[in-house]
């Protein structure tokens, strides 16, 4: 017995109606009805947020801070999948465990760690003291500078790996005509590879983007109550003050503006 395309999709249908486009529905229809759960959908909530700059500038910095995440992992992490295409296969294996070694870490174990690192007795302090950098400890722990570093290095792989595939089917010709033709290795890096790996770019830029501005654990545990992102405002909103309307109405604004800045990440990369 043959089954068609469409057949054989249904399942697939069907799991993607049941845990995505159910509970997205239902999100969506909480965010319209009153703080009592009445009957009667209203848009106050929306209005709400709309119409506090508090909101917006919540909502704008979380923004911000994946954009200085994901700008951090492309700039360390293009050169770590540079590396690692060009290495020998016995070496590539070891650069790509390191690079996943995160990813089989607990999100909470690997963020507790990094509260050790940046503390004021942790181990970047006790560098930077030792070194005469600085002659009292640097305020690295609740502040936006630890988050980046934190986040940077927890959604690594995620930049690394969509790059690192893209390399990797690179023709090595290429790279040898170019320097044939007299470039060196910073113009063949420049001009030849740079572009053929932009789809990678992109593909991790999303990936690690759309990573980034949801961390819940990282940004609350690292930041602390001094900083507050759209996550931890979900959540302050659903849990602290019960309020489930409004915690919904954010949670829609917020998968909107970060569905149009990975959009535009999409229009960039289509346009390459």
């Amino acid at each position: 017995m043959r089954f068609s395309e469409s057949q054989l999709a249904l399942p697939l249908a069907a799991l993607f109606v049941t845990f995505f486009v159910a509970p997205l529905s239902v999100l969506v229809a909480l965010s319209l009805v009153t703080e009592q759960g009445g009957n009667t959908f209203t848009a106050v909530h929306y209005i709400k947020f709309f119409t506090d700059s508090f909101n917006y500038s919540i909502l704008f910095e979380t923004l911000l801070l994946g954009l200085k995440a994901t700008g951090v992992c492309l700039l360390f992490g293009y050169p770590i999948a540079w590396i690692a295409a060009r290495a020998k296969a016995r070496w590539q294996s070891v650069l790509i465990f390191l690079v996943i070694l995160p990813i089989l870490t607990s999100v909470v174990v690997r963020t507790f760690s990094w509260i050790v690192i940046l503390g004021r007795q942790g181990i970047l302090n006790q560098i930077v003291l030792g070194l005469g950098l600085s002659h009292e400890p640097v305020q690295l722990l609740f502040t936006e500078v630890g988050v980046v570093i934190v986040l940077a290095q927890v959604q690594m792989p995620l930049m690394v790996l969509p790059i690192l595939t893209v390399l990797t089917r690179v023709d090595t010709n290429l790279a040898d005509a170019s320097r044939a033709l007299g470039a060196g290795e910073w113009r063949t890096l420049w001009r030849v590879t740079l572009p053929l790996s932009l789809p990678g770019i992109v593909a991790g830029c999303i990936l690690t983007y759309s990573a980034c501005v949801t961390a819940f654990v990282t940004q609350t545990l690292i930041g602390g109550a001094r900083l507050i992102y759209m996550p931890l405002q979900i959540y302050q909103q659903a849990i602290g003050a019960n309020n489930w309307p409004f915690a919904a109405a954010i949670s829609v604004i917020f998968m909107i503006a970060v569905l149009a800045l990975i959009s535009l990440f999409g229009m960039f990369g289509r346009r390459v």
